[in-house]
């Protein structure tokens, strides 16, 4: 597949600004989209847009296919007709700056049974909300009689509800449906409005010629729909709880490993059944993003395996993936779509070369770079132009944090390598990107605004103060867009014909020489 030269913004929507303790759907979202196409960007990545369990990690949802209702704009609920003025001016005084998640969760549910109770009621939106119920039923039914029965449990992980319907047994699945009718609906109604959203804000990225890169974790959360509905596709025991855990062993910057705990794939299932479910998955992620990243891409080649129980990740061991037959689905049932591989941490050459066969950009972390002389594979000069680089990830340190704490060998010679001082190396670091041969850069919002630790998204193994990070439009300036425009105009990233394209127009002074 061929990539454009471009260049794009990593913002989760959460950390938009707004009035509501939490970034949303609303008009923040569309003014974030016409600031992009100001700076000639054409790419916006996001995190995960699940909905959030606890922890409020976008990589631990409650669901793989549904969308987040506490992005769910309370403004956009106003003008359908939805929610009175009154109601949404009585909003809390949340703080700038950061989620508390706890008191915005309270409030936007109450947002959203006020709404749902006024839809219930009316007209209002009837037809295009059972179109949507009907297009989506194959992962909304399951998803919304989950949430319902995890309403009715106190929040409790399916895996501790009574075991007649932790086990799925017919007799109590039906029971429940009947019971929770109305809970079900409420949950419907909540996916309607998000997608609903979510659509108007890509409409408006799409013709501001903007696309949307989304992120697909490897792994689920085991207290998801996913995994409650799919019990024989994971390693589990007959209680519903792992029997292996995912994680990744020790090494330099962990010395105990990182135990994420999600459950592990029993791939033999997925195998016969054609990976069905993950097909399905891929399928609903273009439905909502242009473009997928893949997350942990290494696991799909071998993934690590931590036994269910033990406090670190010391005693895992790496166990084979699918491999190429689950990309040989994918491209078989969807076609050739455009995915990122993130190809970071322990990489061997059976990783590379599953990546390769199917001709997948891998990642380039310039942070990364400076550590061990001029051959490291994260420096510019030493790029592919078949790539993505980062200034930085969601899970890094924002660029000015990662300078100011870095060894001094490493400050210096990034700064000989950028030809800058210290004062000036976040930019140059998002320059040295946007020039590189890479076809796609990408920077952190945090680090276009020069942000230092406190506007860090994700600390991994750190088991609170994560995903919280906002920013405000005070701080978004007109010289920041400016600069980040005039580079993508230079080094060919707007989106632009540029004369290095096949087929662009060649220069009257290059035609006159000819």
């Amino acid at each position: 597949m061929k990539y454009p030269r471009r260049s794009g913004i990593l913002l989760h929507p959460t950390s938009l600004p707004g009035r509501f303790g939490i970034g949303d759907l609303g008009p923040a979202a569309f003014r974030w989209i016409d600031a992009l196409a100001r700076a000639r960007q054409t790419l916006w990545q996001v995190l995960p847009l699940g909905p959030t369990g606890f922890g409020d990690s976008p990589y631990q949802c409650f669901s793989s296919m549904a969308g987040n209702p506490y992005l769910i704009s309370p403004e956009r609920l106003r003008e359908d007709g939805l929610l009175d003025t009154s109601e949404v001016e009585r909003a809390p005084a949340f703080p700038d700056g950061a989620t508390d998640f706890g008191p915005v969760i309270q409030y936007k549910v109450h947002v959203l049974d006020v709404a749902w109770y006024r839809f219930r009621d009316g007209s209002l939106l009837r037809d295009e909300f059972d179109r949507f119920c009907a297009e989506h039923a194959g992962w909304l039914d399951d998803y919304v009689l989950f949430m319902a029965l995890k309403d009715e449990n106190g929040g409790r992980s399916w895996v501790d509800w009574e075991s007649e319907i932790s086990h799925r047994e017919p007799d109590a699945v039906e029971s429940a449906r009947q019971r929770l009718a109305d809970a079900m609906n409420a949950h419907r109604f909540r996916q309607f409005l998000f997608f609903r959203q979510w659509r108007a804000v890509r409409d408006h990225a799409g013709a501001a010629g903007i696309q949307i890169v989304g992120d697909v974790p490897i792994f689920v959360a085991l207290d998801s729909a996913d995994v409650w509905s799919h019990r024989g596709l994971f390693k589990l025991d007959d209680d519903g709880r792992p029997t292996v855990v995912a994680g990744v062993p020790p090494d330099y910057f962990t010395p105990t490993g990182q135990l994420w705990g999600n459950p592990i794939y029993r791939w033999d299932m997925h195998e016969w059944s054609g990976y069905a479910w993950w097909i399905e998955r891929i399928r609903a992620a273009f439905e909502v993003v242009d473009i997928v990243r893949l997350d942990h891409f290494r696991g799909f080649e071998a993934h690590y395996e931590v036994p269910a129980g033990d406090a670190t990740a010391e005693h895992g061991e790496w166990v084979p993936g699918p491999g190429a037959g689950l990309f040989e689905a994918i491209r078989g049932a969807v076609g050739e779509v455009p995915i990122l591989a993130e190809d970071l941490g322990y990489i061997t050459p059976e990783v590379i070369a599953l990546r390769e066969q199917f001709d997948l950009p891998g990642m380039k972390i310039m942070q990364f770079g400076f550590g061990s002389g001029p051959g490291h594979a994260f420096l510019p000069h030493n790029f592919p132009k078949h790539c993505v680089a980062y200034t930085g990830t969601h899970d890094n340190e924002p660029a000015r944090a990662w300078f100011a704490g870095a060894p001094e060998v490493e400050r210096r010679y990034a700064m000989r390598y950028l030809g800058c001082d210290e004062k000036g190396f976040t930019w140059a670091l998002i320059r040295a990107a946007q020039a590189s041969v890479a076809h796609t850069a990408i920077a952190q919002l945090q680090d276009v605004l020069e942000l230092g630790e406190e506007a860090r998204m994700n600390l991994p193994g750190r088991p609170a103060g994560n995903w919280a990070w906002r920013f405000g439009w005070e701080q978004l300036e007109d010289w920041r867009l400016e600069r980040l425009a005039e580079w993508a105009e230079a080094y060919g990233r707007s989106g632009e014909p540029s004369a290095a394209d096949p087929g662009a127009p060649v220069a009257a002074e290059d035609a006159a020489r000819a």
